[in-house]
């Protein structure tokens, strides 16, 4: 046997070098690949559509490959980004205020939309005699997911504000699950009326994929914010720095950004904070919603 293998020194200097293999070979392996995810507010064939470009993208500026998975429901966009089983998550400002809850403050929002600092929902309809809010009194209105804070939360909110009660003041309350699907159950006549995110509505009368002449927006609420991409807290400083820049550098001026940044619908990425979603927080909880 070698005299240095019985050294008290090369000892500790082999058990650290194992203890450091053991403490940073995991967290090495996790950053190979950036796994995101983001709530399921559209189809799951746009959502992969609009996530391809930003993929691409991410993968060359961090230089690690990155996988866009997606998700059955906005619960599980929560709770995948809570149990740190994807480590990018793009949420609403509601579900974003649910993970933070639930995480116990452990996520942490990086960039937002531009637009998302003063974001709006719509109410549309296609019964010629609905006008305003309070026309909505024994009527079918539809919403989008239960966790949607365009598609319910502000809505509900803004309607509580008016004096409406949706579960006493409509004949029915239905839950589509995702903007574009309370387009068509307005546009199919399944209900009278229906709330959602101002953006869709927005690209969907650009694409001429509804018809403006039976549906059309009655109500426009007041802005809040909202969407933002998001990630756990334990995300090393350098590497949620790095993800940071790369949103903050997307530009209309180059083809890649142009690209990327309409298919998200956004002007560009600036940065958030969780103070921001503090009035959503506020509504969700006089809403009785968390």
């Amino acid at each position: 046997m070698h005299p240095l293998s019985r050294s008290p020194f090369l000892k500790a200097l082999c058990g650290g070098l194992l203890a450091a293999t053991l403490a940073w070979g995991p967290l090495a392996h996790a950053q190979q690949v950036l796994r995101v995810t983001a709530i399921p507010d559209e189809s799951p064939t746009e959502l992969v559509r609009k996530a391809a470009p930003l993929v691409r993208y991410l993968e060359a500026k961090l230089g690690t490959r990155v996988e866009f998975t997606p998700v059955t429901d906005y619960a599980a966009a929560v709770e995948v980004l809570v149990n740190k089983k994807v480590d990018l998550a793009w949420f609403g400002g509601f579900t974003f205020v649910q993970a933070n809850v639930r995480s116990g403050g452990k996520v942490v929002p990086l960039v937002q939309r531009e637009e998302d600092e003063k974001f709006r929902s719509v109410f549309i309809t296609s019964d010629p005699d609905i006008k305003t809010l309070a026309d909505l009194k024994g009527k079918d209105l539809s919403f989008g997911s239960q966790s949607s804070t365009s598609g319910h939360l502000m809505p509900r909110s803004f309607l509580l504000q008016a004096g409406i009660n949706p579960d006493k003041d409509f004949r029915r309350v239905a839950y589509s699950g995702a903007h574009d699907a309370t387009i068509a159950a307005v546009a199919s006549g399944k209900v009278q009326a229906g709330a959602l995110n101002i953006s869709v509505w927005e690209k969907f009368v650009a694409d001429k994929k509804v018809d403006t002449s039976k549906v059309r927006v009655f109500y426009t609420t007041p802005t809040y914010y909202d969407y933002n991409w998001t990630v756990h807290a334990d995300m090393p400083a350098a590497q949620r720095e790095k993800l940071t820049q790369a949103m903050l550098a997307l530009s209309r001026d180059t083809a890649e950004g142009k690209e990327i940044l309409e298919l998200q619908r956004a002007t560009r990425f600036v940065p958030t904070q969780v103070d921001n979603y503090k009035g959503i927080e506020a509504a969700a909880r006089s809403a009785g919603l968390l």
